[in-house]
């Protein structure tokens, strides 16, 4: 398996409603140094129904500003469908909305 590969069998485990820092995904596909290869795999992403990319954003919550399937305002709505709570300012609520992967 690819690096690809791993971190798209770790983004297709976020369950709806949850999400996962790029940090995060790194560091259960096999390095924790990798948060900018995650970026670039998830701006490729080869099947965005199946591998719900939308689901990984910063570690303080904050939304991609060049998500690649339809723009910022469409991972927000993604999320908000999920049930994906926000705070004030925008930002996910990481406290409750974090994916507790252990």
């Amino acid at each position: 398996m690819n690096t690809f590969e791993k971190i798209y069998e770790v983004v297709k485990s976020i369950p709806k409603g949850k999400v996962a820092s790029y940090g995060t995904v790194a560091l259960l596909a096999g390095n924790p140094r990798w948060s900018r290869v995650v970026g670039y795999a998830l701006h490729v992403n080869p099947q965005p129904g199946t591998i719900p990319c939308h689901r990984v954003v910063t570690k303080n919550g904050e939304l991609a500003k060049a998500f690649a399937f339809g723009g910022e305002n469409m991972q927000r709505t993604l999320l908000t469908e999920e049930g994906v709570e926000f705070l004030p300012d925008g930002r996910v609520d990481m406290k409750r909305c974090h994916w507790r992967y252990i």
